[in-house]
């Protein structure tokens, strides 16, 4: 039996350690949630497992009885050992077990009806998907029926990874569920959204959801969403110190519009939510109008869109400026009735945040001209553009110098001006999934509207005009601030390639 002395026992880094499939399966996720202890390896019948308390007599005896080996225990902090858990038990053995032939229920071109799905092996997997996108940090999750499969991925850090593959039995099922949970018409083959809430892990999640017809089938997308986010703040998001103060000084206008442009998923939601809890919430009426109010923020009135019922961008935006407000948030401006009211409200004396589609700063504003907004009311109520993609971050945890693809170090070179090969990088680790990267940060272009891009706009100055004149008054662009971050070592150039583009 190992000794209680704590001093004694080896302290481990669970972020690298390799977790052994054999540890695992003796210890079933509920106990090792249960008791906050991690199965590492199994050798000459003892189990090694990590615990924050090794002193923990009884929970080793009870394992003792449970798996018939020796258990010697190591130390490792607690939020660690709740990420390995998270990490290292996956469901999809599980997942794939409930749509064996004796449970499933339907086969794919069989219509499903709604009291045949209710207690159905559908609602446990739905359950168990959901559940380990929350576990992986997954974003969206994509149902697709192929030919032969129904392949199930999930969208981590920005990218795709396919994680099971399904019998094409489990489609009819499965898509029944989420339309029944998501308040969808079951018989309805035509494009359909809808969103529903779970409780994952103590968490509550809301799941948005969106059905189309494809090929071989209903196509769904679940977008998660944490009720538990807490907004973060502006110098959590990846700017660079120039950037930051930038930022800030637009926010600072008592007036005007500031509009975030980037590509959907490109993290503008969350820009434009860390820019408004910059903002006095105390001293300054906020209301914003969303589709749909993705998280909730203290202080700030929130208003959802609603076309069935009347609501929409437009009208939504008509009604808050009879709120007397300060500070008017537009989720997205998508037609030429929105772009007007918003312009309006900047130039009558409202600071007014919102996003739209463009490749870049420039290129928004001319969207807004696109939308049917005049040369001369743009220049006189835009203060700010910010553009901005999202990159993943280099694993913290096995990170190291490595040999860059030709490609990356040679475009490094040409932006920023230096000859090198050498980056860091993430060789692949328990933390990471063997990705090489954990989590996001933002690369970011902010351009400020001066006198001198003023006169460009009105005189009918191209697009280059402009970039070139933005560039001279300090303006970084996303492709050199996402090299700078190579250069730090935050990221890689291959990721700068593959995330943002660049005009040469």
């Amino acid at each position: 039996m190992v000794t209680t002395a704590r001093s004694r026992i080896p302290r481990i880094d669970l972020n690298t350690l390799h977790i052994e499939p054999e540890a695992l399966r003796l210890v079933p996720e509920a106990v090792a949630r249960k008791h906050d202890l991690m199965p590492i390896s199994v050798s000459n019948n003892v189990l090694t497992v990590a615990m924050a308390d090794a002193v923990d007599l009884l929970v080793m005896q009870s394992l003792e009885a449970r798996t018939r080996m020796r258990v010697e225990v190591e130390i490792a902090p607690l939020e660690e050992i709740r990420k390995a858990i998270d990490r290292n038990y996956k469901s999809y053995d599980e997942i794939e077990s409930q749509f064996q032939p004796d449970n499933v229920v339907a086969k794919p071109e069989e219509g499903v009806k709604v009291g045949d799905v209710v207690d159905a092996p559908a609602v446990r997997a739905l359950d168990m998907l959901v559940g380990e996108a929350v576990k992986h940090r997954a974003s969206d999750i994509h149902i697709e029926p192929q030919e032969g499969k129904l392949r199930v991925r999930y969208r981590i850090d920005g990218v795709l990874h396919e994680t099971v593959s399904l019998p094409l039995t489990a489609h009819a099922p499965l898509l029944s569920r989420i339309k029944i949970m998501a308040n969808m018409n079951i018989a309805d083959q035509r494009p359909q959204d809808g969103q529903f809430a779970l409780k994952v892990h103590d968490r509550e999640i809301n799941v948005r959801v969106v059905t189309i017809q494809t090929m071989h089938g209903q196509s769904a997308v679940l977008r998660i969403l944490d009720r538990t986010f807490t907004a973060l703040e502006l110098t959590e998001l990846g700017f660079l110190p120039g950037s930051l103060g930038r930022h800030k000084q637009l926010l600072k206008s008592p007036y005007g519009m500031i509009l975030l442009t980037g590509p959907t998923g490109s993290g503008k939601t969350t820009t434009l939510y860390a820019s408004l809890n910059h903002l006095d919430r105390t001293k300054r009426n906020i209301i914003t109008v969303e589709d749909p109010v993705e998280y909730r923020l203290k202080d700030i009135n929130q208003i959802e869109v609603n076309p069935r019922a009347g609501l929409t961008f437009a009208t939504g935006l008509r009604s808050i400026l009879r709120l007397d407000p300060d500070v008017i948030l537009v989720g997205e401006i998508r037609d030429a009735e929105t772009a007007e009211i918003a312009v309006q409200a900047a130039l009558t004396g409202h600071l007014v945040l919102s996003s739209v589609h463009a490749t870049d700063t420039v290129g928004a504003m001319f969207r807004l001209m696109e939308l049917g907004v005049k040369p001369f009311y743009v220049a006189s109520a835009l203060i700010g553009v910010v553009a901005q993609r999202m990159v993943r971050r280099v694993c913290p945890h096995c990170h190291r110098l490595i040999g860059a693809p030709e490609e990356a170090w040679k475009a490094y070179a040409k932006e920023i001006g230096e000859e090198r090969k050498e980056f860091n990088y993430g060789v692949g680790c328990n933390s990471c999934s063997g990705t090489g990267y954990l989590g996001r940060t933002g690369v970011f272009e902010i351009l400020s509207v001066s006198e001198e891009i003023s006169s460009l706009l009105l005189s009918g100055g191209s697009a280059t005009q402009i970039r070139a004149q933005a560039k001279t008054e300090g303006t970084i662009t996303m492709w050199r601030d996402g090299m700078l971050k190579a250069s730090a070592g935050i990221t890689t150039p291959d990721e700068v390639l593959r995330a943002v583009f660049c005009r040469g």
